[in-house]
């Protein structure tokens, strides 16, 4: 597909792919119906098919009436979609991502509470298990996040009822927060999130001036882009 599509291929971030996973923005609504067009014709004309049940179209900022069209189909419009694991939204909101992967690392917690919640497994065990298996899910992305209060207390919250309940503990026990961390041996999640923040940023500003992530450093887009994204 990168080959074939090659000519019709947008300076990044203006188009991305990844494996079969298309990402194409624009200025105007016109100019990206006749982007996605050309695509999907080229993709026909290469025994590739654009499933159009899973392209959909969101539009960045103020919103307007009315989607994009490709072979007289109009794409779906969304307010949030999730391309590559993260949680895009029209408004440049990052708490969707941050609320998804908060139900994500819950959803991954419940599968090892055989472990965790076992009052005959060693503290030391369960730590590792919780660093290793858990905690990598939560911060899937953290890199691009602001570090606000709002995505730190989202974190916080999620991470000490995991640690609680690991240890049989509740609210009722009166055990503070601080205690239950050096029981635990875990560094508060907000401080792993920092800490992916300046590592990627280090990775930034040491790759190339033409990669993706250099070139989105200094993006400074006119008006409200529009966007569409096959998953």
């Amino acid at each position: 597909m990168d080959t074939v599509t090659r000519d019709l291929q947008t300076p990044h971030p203006w188009s991305l792919l990844y494996a079969d996973d298309v990402f194409l923005a624009d200025r105007e609504r016109q100019d990206l119906q006749g982007q996605g067009q050309q695509w999907k014709d080229r993709r026909d004309a290469n025994g590739l098919r654009l499933n159009l049940a899973k392209t959909e179209y969101l539009e960045c900022g103020p919103q307007t009436d009315g989607t994009i069209g490709i072979d007289g189909k109009d794409l779906k419009k969304v307010q949030h979609f999730k391309y590559l694991g993260s949680i895009l939204s029209s408004n440049g909101d990052t708490l969707p991502d941050v609320r998804a992967r908060v139900s994500a690392a819950c959803s991954k917690w419940r599968q090892v509470t055989g472990v965790l919640c076992n009052r005959r497994m060693p503290i030391r065990l369960k730590s590792k298990i919780y660093e290793i298996i858990v905690r990598p899910v939560a911060l899937y992305g953290a890199e691009s996040w602001p570090a606000t209060a709002k995505h730190g207390q989202l974190l916080h919250a999620m991470e000490m009822h995991m640690l609680r309940w690991s240890l049989g503990l509740t609210r009722l026990d009166d055990v503070m927060n601080i205690d239950v961390r050096k029981r635990m041996e875990i560094a508060p999640i907000t401080e792993k999130m920092l800490e992916a923040r300046l590592h990627w940023y280090g990775h930034v500003t040491r790759s190339h001036e033409n990669s993706v992530a250099k070139t989105a450093m200094r993006l400074d887009p006119p008006g409200n882009p529009h966007v569409a994204a096959q998953r």
